[in-house]
């Protein structure tokens, strides 16, 4: 039975877990907070800084090699060179080493890469360090565009001509502020052309040569209904039991894996190994997929879809990500619905934190649906918000509107000052995404 270390607290992090016991493994976890679904199911855990590469550095499961592997859930610790620190103490990890988690750490370097090595995919981009430069720049430029820190800042960093700001001085004063208050860690930010499209999501497993291609998922990341409201982590997400998406063809799929392995291969050319999950955030436009970021591990709340309908052992396919023989990944025909809990007020600067959610698992299971806990904190068998995301139910059936269906019976079951987007996934939602990109692809 194979010990596993597993870096992370959040609701990806929990579904990761889950999805390692099915294979057998033993968890031994480190969390920033106590996340009570991992807690329950781990054989050891300790509360701590997930992200800090020296806090983990000294713990005595690293010390003394009792684990067999690693598997680092978040962006932050890959960026900052955990999976480096834990090889060079001979624990072999899933996720990349630092010089290969720049794809995520550095847009910069990833649109740089895209270029040079001459990838489909690419939109118009420019990178300024000059406040007054991007000010001057921008006043000329004609097309909508997107502002973007060239760090990371959790999904949360972008603003989009027309979604988030209106005018060309708006997002003009929000490109300096990038630079003047290095946004994103970096005091440098990206301009891109506005593409139209249909978002989604490719996730993939890949040892640095091999790559294998996971369902395809549709993320929203607008706290309100109607795609409206600031920017989140992410309130939901759903996949369909064909594996592709309503809008989209195997053509597109197709396509859009082509672009992964073209990158991959062009890290491996620079001398960058990834090994890991990497997923690739897509805009199908009329001209094709085009890729809005890459990231260097599982989506939050992407991972929950693949994972709930993962045939094949996590376990096995973290093997075959470290020795270089990846088996082929095998999902269910089911459709996935994914449902964020937040604390009302979230992505605003005052949540509601530290109010109790009262949660009925007992019920939620009678209805068929999976709960997954993220960001909330544990007090005598309470269950309290923070000021992150708390907690996901995710449906699944044969098809999209019972997984839908599923996923709304199981959030009568959770009751406090919380919020949730009960139109994720609804029928007259897909059929406007539908309509959508046939009027863009004039048919």
């Amino acid at each position: 039975m194979n010990k596993v270390l597993l870096i992370g607290s959040g609701g990806r992090e929990h579904a990761i877990a889950e999805a390692l016991k099915r294979g057998s493994a033993k968890i031994y976890a480190v969390m920033k907070h106590k996340n009570p679904g991992i807690a329950r199911i781990s054989q050891d855990y300790i509360i701590g800084d997930e992200n800090s590469v020296s806090f983990v550095k000294n713990l005595d499961w690293v010390k003394f090699r009792k684990v067999d592997f690693a598997f680092i859930g978040p962006e932050t610790p890959l960026i900052n060179g955990m999976a480096d620190m834990l090889e060079d103490k001979g624990i072999p990890v899933v996720g990349p080493v630092k010089d290969a988690a720049i794809i995520e750490g550095s847009k910069e370097f990833m649109r740089d890469l895209m270029k040079k090595h001459g990838i489909e995919g690419l939109i118009d981009y420019y990178v300024f360090t000059d406040s007054s430069k991007v000010e001057e720049f921008l006043k000329n430029y004609e097309k909508p565009f997107v502002v973007k820190p060239v760090g990371v800042t959790g999904g949360k960093g972008v603003r989009v001509m027309g979604v988030h700001f209106k005018t060309r001085e708006e997002g003009i004063e929000y490109a300096k502020e990038v630079i003047d208050k290095k946004i994103g860690g970096v005091g440098k930010v990206i301009i891109e052309e506005k593409v139209e499209g249909e978002e989604y999501t490719l996730q993939v497993f890949t040892d640095g040569r091999t790559v294998k291609g996971m369902p395809l998922v549709q993320d929203f990341k607008r706290a309100f209904e109607g795609d409206t409201g600031p920017n989140t982590g992410g309130m939901g997400s759903y996949s369909m039991e064909n594996h592709l998406l309503p809008f989209l063809t195997k053509e597109d799929y197709t396509k859009s894996m082509k672009i992964v392995e073209d990158i991959v291969a062009a890290m491996r050319r620079e001398g960058r190994i990834y090994r890991g999950i990497l997923y690739g955030q897509f805009m199908l436009t009329a001209e094709g997929p085009k890729i809005i970021e890459v990231n260097c591990r599982f989506g939050d709340p992407e991972a929950m879809n693949v994972l709930s309908i993962l045939k094949t052992s996590l376990v096995d396919i973290a093997w075959g990500i470290i020795e270089g023989n990846i088996p082929k990944p095998e999902f269910y025909n089911k459709a996935t619905v994914v449902k964020y809990v937040v604390p009302e007020g979230y992505g605003t600067p005052n949540p509601a934190a530290n109010q109790q959610i009262k949660i009925n698992e007992e019920k939620i299971k009678r209805e068929g649906a999976l709960l997954y806990y993220a960001s909330v904190n544990e007090e005598n068998g309470k269950i309290f918000t923070t000021t992150s995301r708390s907690l996901a139910v995710v449906g699944v059936a044969d098809n999209l509107y019972e997984a839908e269906e599923i996923a709304e019976r199981a959030l009568k079951h959770i009751t406090g000052r919380v919020y949730m987007r009960h139109d994720i996934a609804k029928r007259e939602m897909i059929e406007r995404k539908i309509e959508r990109m046939r009027k863009l692809r004039g048919e």
